[in-house]
């Protein structure tokens, strides 16, 4: 079994073989051999070249709003999709404002598209977050489905929910990436139990 969060050598990140410890995925020379193949198709190439020049060109200088929109330059990228959280409707409206300014087309499609009520996937009225109310489901399917309809090259999520986020990249058959995730009780700094996990965290997140 791999246990790559528990290293403490990384002899991947040098080439140093022979610090890997015995389970090191990288010890699995026919298996990376079969993966290195798969980067040199052409659009596997492209990504993977753009992304570590992406990564070396702004390496802790530029934000990650620049990095996707010098990614998407990169690859010739013309027209973004923006999946986003009816909750992150505000950073949704100035993302979309500054990819328009760089140039870029921006098809934005909120999670409640379509207005299914949750009754639809079995829930109850006493599982609502506000029972007595009318709620409608998120539909990251339908948003993946209409950014490829409207020709996204790259969709980017913003705060799309645990578990909504799976079944859009699940569907979406361009390029993902992520602007950020949604954390209400951190103000969406989904990081910041671990960095507490020792300290103010550690009751509520270690059983």
């Amino acid at each position: 079994m791999y246990s790559c969060a528990n290293c403490k050598v990384y002899g991947c990140r040098n080439g140093e073989f022979d610090l890997m410890p015995n389970n090191c995925p990288t010890k699995e020379r026919e298996f990376q051999e079969k993966i290195k193949n798969i980067y040199t198709e052409e659009e596997n190439l492209k990504l993977a070249k753009n992304s570590a020049l992406v990564e070396s060109e702004g390496y802790c200088e530029w934000t990650r709003v620049e990095e996707i929109m010098e990614f998407s330059k990169k690859n010739n990228f013309k027209r973004l999709g923006v999946a986003f959280c009816i909750g992150l409707r505000k950073e949704a409206e100035i993302f979309s404002k500054v990819l328009k300014s760089n140039g870029f087309e921006v098809v934005s499609v909120i999670c409640k598209n379509g207005s299914i009520p949750k009754e639809f996937i079995g829930i109850s009225e006493c599982e609502k977050v506000r029972p007595g109310t009318a709620e409608m489901i998120c539909n990251p399917i339908g948003q993946a489905k209409l950014l490829k309809n409207e020709g996204a090259e790259l969709n980017i999520m913003l705060g799309l929910c645990v578990g909504h986020d799976s079944l859009f990249i699940k569907y979406s058959e361009a390029p993902v990436t992520v602007l950020a995730v949604k954390d209400r009780v951190t103000g969406h700094n989904p990081l910041a139990p671990l960095y507490t996990a020792e300290t103010y965290y550690s009751k509520k997140i270690f059983k």
